[in-house]
């Protein structure tokens, strides 16, 4: 097997298990600690525990054992049975797929407001948007577009799933879920109600103000409009939002809870506030005068990423329950995971600890293997640090990369903050189902410890066996979820 964090990994097997003995099924990991990469054995074999370090970081090695099979139980087993988007490049799935198959940049000058004095003018702004046939009228105008970009997407997926409302008005709905999250949530609403304090008093704060600007407004609405009754929140974890969201619904599923999630992220901070607070981050790239090239990935002159939105959801079912209604089946989820840096504000780990730890825990939920994976949507900003702290985080879990093409959807729309794994997510299902893998576009001079196939600039023909898809967000927040083919 290959050379992984390896104790980690066997010590959560176990875990598993355990878990799978007693009959439970939400599972939860009590391994507190991750360790340095060591070598792990491809099977069962006699093992000395014996405590080793990563910087303050202690834990014990456990004895390696073999990977979990995956899971079997119908009701258990996750499926994607609708998808659904909002994007610079549209609400089409397949033009969407087929714009970053052609290496297309839908990065361009803003205009949204005057950004001319800004030292960042560019970004991946969504033009032409529309909720016809989504959103009424009276609605439309006071939205934020975090929302109506949810509304839009949330209902698209429901209707990839052949669950438009007169279906849906037939069943169970207290059995349906909605758990689409925000990093930033209704941005324009709250700055409108700022400017209209300051410059006019708080009666000319709109009544709008306080429920269309918090988080949870997307899933909320999104139930309210179609009727569904079950599980319903958000998650915001910055940029690893949509991953929690997918994960936490999964486990909806698994515990018995749902029988169908409505899950992914939703975002629309391209304004005044939403750059000018990136630019004092200075987080983004300030390449104004080729801003089509600015979101460039491992390449060695990246000077930070594009600022982008939109909102990606996808349909989660239970396998039972797909088949009995005759549901197409897309694509199938196997697991996933959720881990904390500890670490920094906005700065991932050196040693990639957290990201790491991650994917081997992502992995063990969902039942495979290292070997198995052979392709990464990568999270892969276009910052100076991010993009090597994954990369150096992806050789300690995977020895052998020689089989595994990693690309990054953010060199071609930017980053989307909480809605960046949602799309990312699709992009990831749509090239289990065509074979096709989109190029990172804007490599030119890769990164030497890069040594990984980033699909540079043209795209690639690939028959993905489990493919993972990175998350991590300000707050060092990591999120790992894992898609294959489906197979009854």
């Amino acid at each position: 097997m290959s050379s992984i964090t390896s104790s980690c990994y066997s010590s959560l097997i176990l875990k598993k298990k355990e878990s799978r003995i007693n009959g439970g099924f939400n599972l939860q990991y009590n391994e507190p600690k991750a360790i340095e990469t060591v070598q792990m054995p491809a099977s069962s074999v006699a093992y000395k525990p014996k405590a080793v370090k990563c910087g303050r970081v202690r834990a014990m090695a456990s004895p390696a054992v073999s990977a979990p099979k995956r899971a079997t139980d119908p009701k258990k087993r996750i499926v994607i049975t609708g998808m659904g988007l909002v994007s610079v490049f549209g609400s089409d799935i397949d033009k969407f797929y087929n714009k970053l198959l052609e290496g297309q940049s839908g990065i361009t000058l803003i205009d949204r407001f005057d950004a001319s004095s800004y030292a960042v003018r560019f970004a991946g702004q969504i033009r032409d948007f529309s909720s016809e046939g989504y959103i009424d009228g009276k609605n439309d105008r006071h939205l934020d577009d975090c929302w109506k970009y949810c509304l839009v997407a949330g209902k698209r997926a429901l209707e990839d799933a052949n669950l438009g409302q007169q279906v849906l008005d037939t069943m169970d709905k207290t059995r349906i879920g909605v758990l689409v999250g925000s990093g930033m949530g209704g941005s324009k609403v709250f700055t409108d109600a700022v400017e209209a304090l300051v410059q006019r008093g708080y009666k000319k704060i709109s009544p709008f103000f306080v429920p269309y600007t918090i988080t949870n407004m997307g899933s909320a609405l999104l139930a309210i409009n179609t009727g569904l009754m079950g599980p319903c929140y958000s998650i915001s974890t910055a940029c690893a939002t949509a991953n929690y969201c997918f994960y936490a619904a999964a486990n909806h599923i698994r515990r018995g809870e749902a029988d169908i999630m409505v899950a992914g992220g939703t975002e629309a901070f391209i304004s005044a506030i939403g750059v000018g607070g990136f630019i004092a981050c200075r987080a983004l790239s300030q390449r104004n005068d080729e801003y089509e090239k600015a979101s460039r990935p491992w390449d060695k002159n990246r000077d930070g990423f594009v600022i982008g939105e939109g909102s990606g959801v996808l349909v989660m079912e239970s396998l039972e329950h797909a088949l009995k209604r005759g549901s197409p089946i897309i694509a199938e989820y196997l697991g996933g995971a959720v881990t904390c840096d500890a670490h920094h504000m906005t700065d991932p780990r050196a040693d990639g600890l957290g990201v790491s730890s991650c994917m081997v825990k992502s992995l063990v939920d969902a039942g495979v293997s290292p070997e198995e994976v052979n392709y990464i949507n990568a999270h892969a900003t276009s910052t100076l640090a991010g993009d090597l702290a994954e990369v150096n985080a992806i050789k300690k879990v995977f020895k052998d990369t020689s089989e595994i093409k990693m690309n990054g959807t953010k060199s071609m729309i930017g980053h989307g903050l909480g809605a960046a794994g949602g799309l990312e997510a699709i992009a990831t299902i749509k090239a289990i189902t065509t074979g096709w893998l989109h190029p990172t576009i804007n490599q030119h001079d890769l990164e030497p410890q890069v040594t990984i196939d980033t699909v540079p600039n043209v795209k690639k023909q690939h028959e993905v066996n489990v493919g993972i898809s990175n998350s991590f967000g300000f707050g060092g927040h990591n999120s790992v979820v894992v898609f294959a083919p489906y197979k009854p």
